[in-house]
């Protein structure tokens, strides 16, 4: 009798420390906090210069961003709700937004199958190399193409999983920097085909009222060793005759165990094709390091953009230390993130 007591307290202990580890996995919280410093090399703070990138664009010390992602999974759905606060979380909301600078990402989703998943709600671009979060990114500051598209969708996605290395992507949203409700009635279309870490990437919109109009992009990257990683980005873009082109390549090395080295170059151009326009370009290279310790990384960065127009628009005025136009800018960075 003891043994069968004995027994079935066992099995009553083991069947709710299994309930319990199942409910502890079903929601998990995640998230960031990060900081920098920055002071302009080539121009004096006190002019408040800035690169024509999204966040990261104070002199001295400043907050970036923090955000708390909270994951529900179940056996076949899910739910996720990011939430942001400070000025890179505002900047990536926008003030037309659900709420300003607060929700980042909100959506459901369904495994409909094994290799197929639906998703509503709110969720980050499937455009481009960079993201939102910096504790994602290598490089502190972002790209010009990363800014220039879309940093979120509300809308219906179909994730297919065609074999080991093919997948399929295909959206319908609100148009770009339409995140709340859609107010004309239009839509707009993306895919996603990706191959072997490869991904082509296509957003249509009518390009009405502020809209981004058509964008193909490709996103991918190669380990060409064990310590040097090669990423790349390419993007078109046209909206009614106008829009930008570029290419970025993201070469990351591996110093050591809590050391990395990488080089953002990037160029990047504004087209039109109204009569005798300027063609405005940047060519901008980023230097950054990042050493980690835990869960903190620590990077610094050395930021240089040169402008073939100074005119051009792409970061509006700039001055150099002496107060006179200037056709380039450079910055010095250090920036702390941690990540939980």
């Amino acid at each position: 009798m003891k043994k069968i007591i004995t027994l079935s307290m066992l099995f009553v202990a083991t069947a709710l420390f299994a309930q319990e580890e199942t409910t502890e996995k079903k929601l998990t919280i995640s998230g960031s906090v990060d900081a920098y410093y920055q002071t302009y090399l080539t121009a004096s703070d006190n002019d408040a210069p800035s690169f024509g990138t999204a966040f990261a664009d104070q002199s001295g010390f400043a907050v970036g961003m923090a955000n708390i992602i909270a994951s529900y999974e179940g056996e076949k759905v899910g739910a996720v709700l990011d939430l942001v606060t400070g000025p890179r979380g505002a900047g990536a909301t926008f003030s037309n937004d659900i709420v300003d600078g607060i929700v980042n990402q909100a959506y459901v989703y369904w495994n409909v199958s094994e290799g197929t998943t639906l998703t509503m709600g709110r969720f980050n671009t499937f455009l481009g190399y960079e993201v939102i979060s910096p504790a994602a990114n290598f490089n502190y500051s972002t790209s010009y193409l990363f800014s220039s598209g879309p940093f979120s969708h509300v809308g219906l996605k179909a994730d297919f999983t065609l074999s080991d290395d093919v997948s399929l992507m295909l959206a319908i949203t609100n148009p770009w920097d339409t995140n709340n409700i859609s107010m004309t009635g239009e839509y707009a279309l993306g895919a996603q085909l990706g191959f072997h870490g490869q991904y082509l990437n296509l957003y249509y919109d009518s390009g009405n009222a502020g809209g981004l109009g058509f964008e193909i992009d490709y996103t991918g990257g190669f380990d060409v060793s064990d310590s040097f990683f090669l990423g790349i980005n390419a993007a078109y873009n046209d909206n009614d005759g106008s829009g930008f082109y570029g290419a970025a390549l993201y070469p990351q090395l591996g110093l050591s165990d809590s050391f990395d080295l990488g080089l953002r170059g990037e160029y990047f151009a504004l087209h039109s094709d109204a009569p005798m326009y300027v063609e405005p370009s940047v060519l901008a290279l980023t230097l950054t390091g990042s050493f980690t310790v835990d869960n903190l990384i620590i990077k610094p960065e050395i930021r240089l953009d040169s402008l073939t127009d100074a005119d051009g628009g792409l970061y509006g005025n700039v001055l150099d230390t002496d107060g006179m136009p200037a056709d380039n800018l450079a910055a010095f960075t250090l920036a702390a993130i941690l990540a939980f």
